[in-house]
């Protein structure tokens, strides 16, 4: 079966499936849609998870194992599954549509890719998952639908906003859901419940070059290279300083090197980006971002922000600007791409 992603809270309410496939473009909103599953299935006793990340060189035996340890755990188990390119190949089709028909009153799994095209829709595994769970298709907020989305959750939180104030953060976002949450945000945090205006959202976010800085590397990482680009250009129009922007790719490209690693040595990704203290709402998009790169790649791109670095600081004759658009453009594009 197929359920919208606005239905899916009035699903939960009634039911639990023993599984689900998120699937979409929009990192927040398929973010939400996984963490509405996951406290359902917490208030129904399950209580430990295992998560997966598919990359080019996932060995699929890993998914039958876990199914297979479940006797070992007293808890109810959620067995998580991220494919980056929503195509597993005939290995991985066969190891999902094995972990589908082991789910039970014990055990749910679920699937997250990105928008999956007609023909990935009508792959066995997909048709497997549907036949007794669900499908949950994350469609995006067009540009026509964003201001009323944006005032919609703000008012969930309490503001108030006036036209212009809506339309302002409209334009400021650009269609970047993931960031027009974090600026309701800064405003729920700045301005408190209550009305909200145009002047306010400028006092809110009077030091914007820090926050653009972010969007930044929210864009490169979610693999938007354009608009990380374009960000980019702005950021250095408005006079910032390359050393800080630098400085925000490095320390991503860390913490980026640091998940990736330990997802090579067996770790699980789900708990590494919780001890890591990545904020939930970030975590799909650091997910695509592992998934697009081996861990050797964020390290030459480490070496390459290094090499900025030093250019920035006068340290080199290199262009800093030129070095941190080719690690952005590195960043967003998938392995081969970058290659």
């Amino acid at each position: 079966m197929k359920i919208a992603a606005n239905q899916l809270a009035r699903h939960l309410e009634k039911h639990l499936l023993p599984c689900y496939l998120v699937s979409g473009d929009e990192p927040l909103l398929v973010q939400e849609a996984i963490d509405a599953i996951r406290q359902k299935a917490r208030c129904e006793g399950f209580t430990f998870r295992d998560s997966y990340v598919a990359t080019s060189d996932f060995d699929w035996g890993e998914l039958g194992t876990s199914a297979g340890n479940l006797s070992l755990f007293a808890e109810k188990r959620i067995i998580e599954l991220y494919l980056p390119t929503g195509k597993p190949g005939q290995r991985g089709s066969v190891s999902i549509v094995d972990m589908i028909s082991q789910t039970a009153d014990d055990l749910i799994f679920f699937v997250t890719t990105p928008k999956l095209d007609r023909g990935a829709q009508a792959s066995k595994w997909v048709k497997a998952l549907e036949a007794i769970g669900a499908m949950v298709p994350i469609w995006p907020v067009t540009q026509r639908e964003l201001p009323g989305w944006i005032r919609t959750r703000m008012q969930a939180v309490g503001l108030k906003p006036d036209h212009d104030a809506v339309r302002m953060i409209a334009d400021r976002v650009e269609g970047n859901l993931l960031a027009g949450q974090q600026e309701i945000e800064k405003l729920r945090l700045f301005c408190g419940a209550g009305p909200v205006t145009a002047s306010e959202i400028d006092a809110a976010v009077a030091d914007n070059a820090r926050f653009d800085v972010y969007k930044l590397v929210d864009a490169a990482v979610a693999g938007d290279a354009k608009r990380s680009v374009r960000i980019l250009d702005g950021v250095r129009r408005e006079g910032s300083d390359a050393v800080i922007v630098i400085w925000a790719l490095t320390r991503e490209l860390r913490l980026l090197a640091r998940l990736a690693g330990g997802v090579q040595r067996g770790k699980q990704l789900g708990r590494a980006l919780q001890q890591a203290g990545v904020w939930k709402n970030r975590q799909n998009i650091v997910r695509m971002c592992i998934g697009r790169h081996a861990a050797g790649d964020f390290f030459a791109l480490l070496k390459l922000a290094r090499r900025a670095d030093a250019a920035a600081k006068g340290q080199g004759s290199e262009d800093p600007w030129l070095l941190t658009t080719e690690i952005l453009f590195s960043l967003a594009m998938r392995r081969l791409q970058a290659a």
